[in-house]
Protein backbone atom coordinates (compact mmCIF):
# COMPACT_ATOMS: atom_id res chain seq x y z
CA UNK A 1 0.00 0.00 0.00
CA UNK A 2 2.83 2.40 0.89
CA UNK A 3 4.44 1.60 -2.45
CA UNK A 4 1.24 2.50 -4.32
CA UNK A 5 0.91 5.78 -2.44
CA UNK A 6 4.54 6.63 -3.22
CA UNK A 7 3.99 5.98 -6.91
CA UNK A 8 0.87 8.17 -6.91
CA UNK A 9 2.79 10.97 -5.22
CA UNK A 10 5.53 10.77 -7.84
CA UNK A 11 2.99 10.87 -10.66
CA UNK A 12 1.30 13.92 -9.14
CA UNK A 13 4.66 15.64 -8.69
CA UNK A 14 5.64 15.04 -12.31
CA UNK A 15 2.20 16.21 -13.41
CA UNK A 16 2.63 19.51 -11.58
CA UNK A 17 6.07 19.97 -13.13
CA UNK A 18 4.71 19.28 -16.60
CA UNK A 19 1.92 21.82 -16.11
CA UNK A 20 4.42 24.41 -14.90
CA UNK A 21 6.68 23.77 -17.88
CA UNK A 22 3.77 24.05 -20.33
CA UNK A 23 2.67 27.31 -18.73
CA UNK A 24 6.20 28.70 -18.98
CA UNK A 25 6.51 27.58 -22.59
CA UNK A 26 3.22 29.28 -23.45
CA UNK A 27 4.17 32.61 -21.91
CA UNK A 28 7.48 32.56 -23.76
CA UNK A 29 5.50 32.71 -27.00
CA UNK A 30 4.50 36.30 -26.25
CA UNK A 31 6.99 38.35 -28.25
CA UNK A 32 7.92 41.91 -27.32
CA UNK A 33 10.13 44.34 -29.23
CA UNK A 34 12.66 46.54 -27.43
CA UNK A 35 12.19 50.12 -28.63
CA UNK A 36 13.88 53.35 -27.55
CA UNK A 37 12.41 56.51 -29.15
CA UNK A 38 14.60 59.29 -30.51
CA UNK A 39 13.39 61.88 -28.02
CA UNK A 40 14.97 60.21 -24.96
CA UNK A 41 17.23 62.73 -23.23
CA UNK A 42 21.00 62.52 -23.70
CA UNK A 43 21.22 59.24 -25.61
CA UNK A 44 24.04 58.72 -28.08
CA UNK A 45 23.69 55.96 -30.67
CA UNK A 46 25.89 53.67 -28.59
CA UNK A 47 23.89 54.39 -25.44
CA UNK A 48 20.63 53.77 -27.33
CA UNK A 49 21.85 50.37 -28.54
CA UNK A 50 23.04 49.46 -25.04
CA UNK A 51 19.70 50.44 -23.54
CA UNK A 52 17.76 48.43 -26.15
CA UNK A 53 19.96 45.43 -25.37
CA UNK A 54 19.24 45.84 -21.66
CA UNK A 55 15.50 45.99 -22.35
CA UNK A 56 15.71 42.83 -24.46
CA UNK A 57 17.58 41.06 -21.66
CA UNK A 58 14.92 42.10 -19.14
CA UNK A 59 12.28 40.48 -21.35
CA UNK A 60 14.17 37.24 -21.96
CA UNK A 61 15.10 36.87 -18.29
CA UNK A 62 11.37 36.96 -17.48
CA UNK A 63 10.56 34.07 -19.82
CA UNK A 64 9.04 36.13 -22.62
CA UNK A 65 10.30 36.22 -26.20
CA UNK A 66 12.10 39.12 -27.87
CA UNK A 67 11.14 40.02 -31.41
CA UNK A 68 13.08 42.23 -33.79
CA UNK A 69 10.28 42.02 -36.34
CA UNK A 70 7.97 44.90 -35.42
CA UNK A 71 5.95 43.20 -32.71
CA UNK A 72 2.73 44.93 -31.68
CA UNK A 73 3.92 44.94 -28.07
CA UNK A 74 6.99 46.88 -26.97
CA UNK A 75 9.17 47.50 -23.96
CA UNK A 76 10.52 51.02 -23.96
CA UNK A 77 12.20 53.45 -21.60
CA UNK A 78 12.53 57.13 -20.85
CA UNK A 79 15.68 58.43 -19.19
CA UNK A 80 15.74 61.61 -17.13
CA UNK A 81 18.96 63.17 -15.80
CA UNK A 82 18.20 63.85 -12.13
CA UNK A 83 21.57 65.23 -11.04
CA UNK A 84 24.96 66.16 -12.52
CA UNK A 85 27.86 66.62 -10.14
CA UNK A 86 31.65 66.99 -10.17
CA UNK A 87 33.43 64.65 -7.76
CA UNK A 88 36.00 66.15 -5.34
CA UNK A 89 38.69 63.82 -6.67
CA UNK A 90 41.91 64.19 -8.60
CA UNK A 91 41.24 64.21 -11.43
CA UNK A 92 37.65 65.41 -11.00
CA UNK A 93 34.99 63.07 -12.45
CA UNK A 94 31.45 63.55 -13.70
CA UNK A 95 28.77 61.91 -11.53
CA UNK A 96 25.30 61.31 -12.96
CA UNK A 97 22.05 60.21 -11.37
CA UNK A 98 19.49 58.95 -13.89
CA UNK A 99 15.83 58.19 -13.45
CA UNK A 100 14.96 55.34 -15.82
CA UNK A 101 11.27 54.66 -16.35
CA UNK A 102 10.35 51.39 -18.09
CA UNK A 103 7.09 50.75 -19.94
CA UNK A 104 5.39 47.84 -21.70
CA UNK A 105 2.42 48.41 -23.95
CA UNK A 106 0.74 48.17 -27.32
CA UNK A 107 3.04 50.31 -29.45
CA UNK A 108 0.75 50.24 -32.48
CA UNK A 109 -2.30 51.61 -30.66
CA UNK A 110 -0.30 53.63 -28.12
CA UNK A 111 -1.78 51.90 -25.04
CA UNK A 112 0.45 51.61 -21.96
CA UNK A 113 0.05 48.36 -20.01
CA UNK A 114 2.62 48.52 -17.21
CA UNK A 115 5.44 50.69 -15.87
CA UNK A 116 8.19 50.79 -13.26
CA UNK A 117 11.05 53.11 -12.31
CA UNK A 118 14.66 52.70 -11.20
CA UNK A 119 17.35 55.18 -10.17
CA UNK A 120 20.84 54.63 -11.51
CA UNK A 121 24.17 56.28 -10.70
CA UNK A 122 27.35 56.39 -12.75
CA UNK A 123 30.72 58.09 -12.73
CA UNK A 124 33.01 58.83 -15.68
CA UNK A 125 35.75 61.06 -17.03
CA UNK A 126 33.19 63.03 -19.02
CA UNK A 127 29.41 63.37 -19.28
CA UNK A 128 29.04 60.67 -21.93
CA UNK A 129 31.03 58.11 -19.95
CA UNK A 130 29.18 58.98 -16.74
CA UNK A 131 25.85 58.51 -18.54
CA UNK A 132 26.97 55.16 -19.97
CA UNK A 133 28.28 54.08 -16.58
CA UNK A 134 24.88 54.73 -15.03
CA UNK A 135 23.02 52.76 -17.73
CA UNK A 136 25.37 49.80 -17.20
CA UNK A 137 23.99 49.59 -13.67
CA UNK A 138 20.53 48.69 -15.00
CA UNK A 139 20.21 45.20 -13.50
CA UNK A 140 18.27 43.02 -15.96
CA UNK A 141 17.26 40.48 -13.29
CA UNK A 142 16.08 42.98 -10.68
CA UNK A 143 13.15 41.32 -8.81
CA UNK A 144 11.09 44.52 -9.14
CA UNK A 145 10.59 43.75 -12.83
CA UNK A 146 8.60 40.60 -12.05
CA UNK A 147 5.41 42.46 -11.11
CA UNK A 148 5.98 44.96 -13.93
CA UNK A 149 6.14 42.18 -16.54
CA UNK A 150 3.42 40.03 -14.94
CA UNK A 151 0.94 42.91 -15.28
CA UNK A 152 1.90 43.32 -18.94
CA UNK A 153 1.38 39.59 -19.61
CA UNK A 154 -2.15 39.78 -18.24
CA UNK A 155 -2.93 42.83 -20.39
CA UNK A 156 -1.53 41.19 -23.55
CA UNK A 157 -3.58 38.01 -23.07
CA UNK A 158 -6.65 40.15 -22.32
CA UNK A 159 -6.02 42.11 -25.53
CA UNK A 160 -6.34 38.98 -27.64
CA UNK A 161 -9.27 37.63 -25.63
CA UNK A 162 -11.20 40.84 -26.28
CA UNK A 163 -10.14 41.47 -29.87
CA UNK A 164 -9.76 37.95 -31.25
CA UNK A 165 -12.85 38.05 -33.48
CA UNK A 166 -11.91 41.48 -34.81
CA UNK A 167 -8.33 40.38 -35.58
CA UNK A 168 -9.55 37.33 -37.49
CA UNK A 169 -12.19 39.36 -39.32
CA UNK A 170 -9.59 41.96 -40.28
CA UNK A 171 -7.23 39.24 -41.56
CA UNK A 172 -10.02 37.78 -43.70
CA UNK A 173 -10.75 41.23 -45.12
CA UNK A 174 -7.08 41.72 -46.01
CA UNK A 175 -7.00 38.33 -47.72
CA UNK A 176 -10.14 39.16 -49.72
CA UNK A 177 -8.26 42.19 -51.08
CA UNK A 178 -5.27 40.05 -52.06
CA UNK A 179 -3.16 41.19 -49.09
CA UNK A 180 -2.30 37.63 -48.11
CA UNK A 181 1.08 38.39 -46.51
CA UNK A 182 -0.42 41.10 -44.30
CA UNK A 183 -3.25 38.76 -43.30
CA UNK A 184 -0.86 35.92 -42.42
CA UNK A 185 1.30 38.32 -40.41
CA UNK A 186 -1.71 39.57 -38.44
CA UNK A 187 -2.65 36.01 -37.51
CA UNK A 188 0.96 35.01 -36.84
CA UNK A 189 1.24 37.68 -34.13
CA UNK A 190 -1.39 35.90 -32.00
CA UNK A 191 0.74 34.26 -29.27
CA UNK A 192 0.36 30.63 -28.18
CA UNK A 193 -0.25 31.90 -24.65
CA UNK A 194 -3.65 33.19 -25.80
CA UNK A 195 -4.75 29.60 -26.47
CA UNK A 196 -8.41 30.18 -27.27
CA UNK A 197 -7.67 32.87 -29.85
CA UNK A 198 -4.63 31.03 -31.18
CA UNK A 199 -6.63 27.83 -31.74
CA UNK A 200 -9.45 29.80 -33.34
CA UNK A 201 -7.03 31.46 -35.78
CA UNK A 202 -5.35 28.26 -37.01
CA UNK A 203 -8.10 27.15 -39.47
CA UNK A 204 -8.29 30.70 -40.84
CA UNK A 205 -4.52 30.78 -41.29
CA UNK A 206 -4.66 27.55 -43.30
CA UNK A 207 -7.42 28.93 -45.55
CA UNK A 208 -5.55 32.18 -46.20
CA UNK A 209 -2.29 30.33 -46.82
CA UNK A 210 -4.10 28.17 -49.40
CA UNK A 211 -5.42 31.32 -51.06
CA UNK A 212 -1.88 32.70 -51.07
CA UNK A 213 -0.26 29.66 -52.71
CA UNK A 214 -3.10 29.37 -55.25
CA UNK A 215 -2.62 33.00 -56.27
CA UNK A 216 1.15 32.63 -56.23
CA UNK A 217 0.89 29.55 -58.46
CA UNK A 218 -1.11 31.44 -61.08
CA UNK A 219 1.37 34.33 -61.06
CA UNK A 220 4.45 32.07 -61.27
CA UNK A 221 2.90 29.91 -63.99
CA UNK A 222 2.04 32.97 -66.10
CA UNK A 223 5.59 34.28 -65.67
CA UNK A 224 6.99 30.93 -66.76
CA UNK A 225 4.69 30.81 -69.79
CA UNK A 226 5.68 34.34 -70.83
CA UNK A 227 9.36 33.39 -70.72
CA UNK A 228 8.74 30.18 -72.64
CA UNK A 229 6.70 31.95 -75.31
CA UNK A 230 9.60 34.32 -75.88
CA UNK A 231 12.32 31.66 -75.93
CA UNK A 232 11.19 28.10 -76.66
CA UNK A 233 14.56 26.44 -76.22
CA UNK A 234 16.60 24.90 -73.42
CA UNK A 235 17.67 28.25 -71.95
CA UNK A 236 14.07 29.45 -71.98
CA UNK A 237 12.96 26.26 -70.28
CA UNK A 238 15.50 26.66 -67.51
CA UNK A 239 14.55 30.34 -67.03
CA UNK A 240 10.87 29.37 -66.84
CA UNK A 241 11.77 26.57 -64.46
CA UNK A 242 13.10 29.04 -61.91
CA UNK A 243 9.52 30.23 -61.38
CA UNK A 244 8.00 26.76 -61.52
CA UNK A 245 10.26 25.44 -58.75
CA UNK A 246 8.72 27.97 -56.35
CA UNK A 247 5.19 26.60 -56.84
CA UNK A 248 3.78 24.69 -53.87
CA UNK A 249 2.60 21.13 -54.58
CA UNK A 250 -0.56 22.01 -52.63
CA UNK A 251 -1.49 24.84 -55.00
CA UNK A 252 -4.60 24.36 -57.13
CA UNK A 253 -2.74 24.93 -60.41
CA UNK A 254 0.14 22.58 -59.54
CA UNK A 255 -1.17 19.97 -61.99
CA UNK A 256 -1.34 22.55 -64.77
CA UNK A 257 2.20 23.67 -63.96
CA UNK A 258 3.40 20.06 -64.06
CA UNK A 259 1.73 19.54 -67.46
CA UNK A 260 3.44 22.72 -68.71
CA UNK A 261 6.87 21.38 -67.74
CA UNK A 262 6.08 18.18 -69.63
CA UNK A 263 5.11 20.28 -72.64
CA UNK A 264 8.42 22.16 -72.54
CA UNK A 265 10.33 18.90 -72.23
CA UNK A 266 8.51 17.40 -75.23
CA UNK A 267 9.24 20.51 -77.31
CA UNK A 268 12.95 20.38 -76.51
CA UNK A 269 13.06 16.66 -77.33
CA UNK A 270 11.22 17.26 -80.62
CA UNK A 271 13.39 20.19 -81.75
CA UNK A 272 16.78 19.21 -80.39
CA UNK A 273 16.45 15.45 -79.75
CA UNK A 274 17.61 16.19 -76.21
CA UNK A 275 15.99 15.22 -72.95
CA UNK A 276 15.21 18.07 -70.56
CA UNK A 277 14.82 16.86 -67.01
CA UNK A 278 12.99 19.11 -64.59
CA UNK A 279 11.68 18.11 -61.20
CA UNK A 280 9.00 20.21 -59.54
CA UNK A 281 8.66 20.35 -55.79
CA UNK A 282 6.98 17.23 -54.35
CA UNK A 283 5.98 16.33 -50.77
CA UNK A 284 6.51 12.70 -49.86
CA UNK A 285 3.66 12.51 -47.38
CA UNK A 286 1.03 14.58 -45.61
CA UNK A 287 3.18 15.14 -42.52
CA UNK A 288 5.97 16.62 -44.64
CA UNK A 289 3.45 18.80 -46.45
CA UNK A 290 1.97 20.09 -43.18
CA UNK A 291 5.41 20.94 -41.78
CA UNK A 292 6.39 22.69 -44.98
CA UNK A 293 3.14 24.68 -44.96
CA UNK A 294 3.62 25.74 -41.33
CA UNK A 295 7.18 26.90 -42.04
CA UNK A 296 6.05 28.72 -45.18
CA UNK A 297 3.26 30.50 -43.28
CA UNK A 298 5.77 31.76 -40.71
CA UNK A 299 8.33 32.71 -43.35
CA UNK A 300 5.73 34.73 -45.26
CA UNK A 301 4.63 36.52 -42.10
CA UNK A 302 8.20 37.32 -41.02
CA UNK A 303 9.18 38.50 -44.50
CA UNK A 304 6.20 40.85 -44.43
CA UNK A 305 7.21 42.14 -41.00
CA UNK A 306 10.73 42.89 -42.21
CA UNK A 307 9.43 44.78 -45.22
CA UNK A 308 6.97 46.87 -43.24
CA UNK A 309 7.91 50.11 -41.52
CA UNK A 310 6.18 50.57 -38.16
CA UNK A 311 5.96 53.85 -36.25
CA UNK A 312 5.34 53.13 -32.57
CA UNK A 313 3.15 55.45 -30.52
CA UNK A 314 4.33 56.22 -26.98
CA UNK A 315 2.77 59.67 -26.61
CA UNK A 316 1.48 60.17 -23.07
CA UNK A 317 3.38 57.20 -21.63
CA UNK A 318 5.65 59.61 -19.69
Amino acid sequence: MKKIISILCLLLMFGVKAQTKNSSDASSQIDITAYVPDQVEGLTDIARNNLENKLSQIITSSGLGVSSENSRFIITANVVVLTKDITPTAPPMQAYTLGVNLYIGDGMEGIKFSSCSVTLKGVGENETKAYMSALKNLKVEDPKYQDFIAKAKVKIVDYYNRKCDFIIKDAKAQASQGQYEAALYKLATIPDACKACYDKSLPVTKVIYKQYIDNDCKVKLNQAKNIWNTSQDESGAYAAGEYLTEISPNASCYGEAKAFTDKMGAKIMSDHNKAWNFDMKVYQDEVTADRAALKAERDIAMAYAKSTSVSYIVTGWW
